[in-house]
């Protein structure tokens, strides 16, 4: 079976490394014009965590996230954790806002509880700031930028092929290329490559620091809110979420309310050494795309994106699914 998987960033490297491990005789090869550490995924904090992905089922989003936690526990419980970027943290999450939030994955994380009346009006006189419901938790973070050459570095040994090119005509490619499977993980780039207009662009700004005496995440969810997050060897101040924003320069104006914002959450962070900042387009899409089709020559097609800011904690699962329906079809053709 000869496989080729579109796309570099962490749901590209999922899928390959669960094709390749799955069926060991396979010749399965990603090619994508950009990797690790220039991917889109490279500049997140890769805290776990489902958000609300408009119309994809609640169901398949906890099935997938679930995934991605049983995977990243086999990780942490192994003796790659620390090469992989994986970290078990405790996790603060708050809002303002009337609606309550999410937590229809509480049981997949450890030791998930409601924050009662007198803690929010802790954290509210805390934070300057009327807090309506919380949860604190465990889970996991998994840095981009270490997991991603953790998966290469594990696809490549089981003798997966890495190549360097830009696919600008798909429907060329799936004529004339020889792979029997094609799995399109390109993300944002479905917007030109596959014509899919439901694609769109959610810009994400950061800052990166040093504060190694933080060592919890703090979430506030609420519509003018800030976060948290500490990786391995800096600390992730965020952020925003800009729809059908194509802007890569930073913005001025988002540092200053990443800075002031979790200032103000942890008043020690205006000592803290200031690194980089940095900015991606996630690829925002009303649902994740996790399709099969057949194409030319009975050729099979896969499409996995449009996971917007859950690429991370969706992609072991979306990866699963992608496997699931590759070996329904195989069992059909025999």
């Amino acid at each position: 079976m000869q496989v080729a998987i579109l796309g570099g960033g962490i749901n590209g490297f999922c899928c390959a490394v669960q094709i390749k491990e799955k069926w060991p005789e396979s010749n399965v090869t990603i090619i994508s014009d950009l990797f690790t550490p220039s991917t889109t995924g490279d500049g997140s904090a890769g805290l776990w965590g489902p958000y609300l992905m408009c119309d994809t089922p609640a169901e398949k989003v906890n099935e997938w996230s679930m995934a991605m936690h049983n995977f990243l526990k086999q990780i942490w419980l192994s003796g790659d954790s620390g090469k992989a970027g994986v970290c078990l943290i405790p996790v603060i999450r708050l809002t303002a806002n009337e609606k309550p939030m999410d937590d229809s994955w509480r049981d997949i994380v450890y030791g998930c509880k409601n924050l009662d009346k007198s803690e929010l009006e802790a954290y509210s006189r805390l934070h300057n700031k009327t807090f309506t419901s919380g949860l604190h938790f465990v889970t996991y973070t998994s840095e981009p930028v270490k997991l991603l050459p953790y998966l290469e570095k594990r696809f490549r040994s089981s003798g997966g092929n890495v190549i360097t090119k830009k696919i600008t005509d798909f429907d060329e490619f799936i004529r004339n290329s020889h792979y029997d499977v094609i799995v399109n993980c390109v993300g944002l780039g479905a917007l030109d490559l596959v014509n899919d207009k439901l694609v769109h662009s959610i810009r994400g700004q950061v800052s990166r620091v040093k504060a190694n005496w933080i060592y919890q995440v703090f979430l506030d969810e609420s519509d003018d809110g800030n976060y948290i997050i500490p990786n391995v060897d800096t600390v992730v101040l965020g952020g925003t979420h800009q729809e059908n924003d194509y802007n890569l320069n930073i913005c001025p104006n988002d540092k200053t309310f990443i800075k002031n914002g979790c200032q103000n959450y942890f008043p020690g962070l205006k000592h803290a050494q200031h690194l980089t900042d940095w900015v991606g387009l996630r690829p925002g899409r009303k649902q994740v795309r996790l399709e099969m089709e057949t194409t030319y020559n009975n050729k099979i097609l896969i499409h996995n994106y449009g996971h917007g800011g859950c690429g991370v904690t969706l992609s072991w699962g979306c990866a699963s699914e992608v496997v699931k329906l590759l070996q329904t079809t195989m069992k059909s053709k025999l």
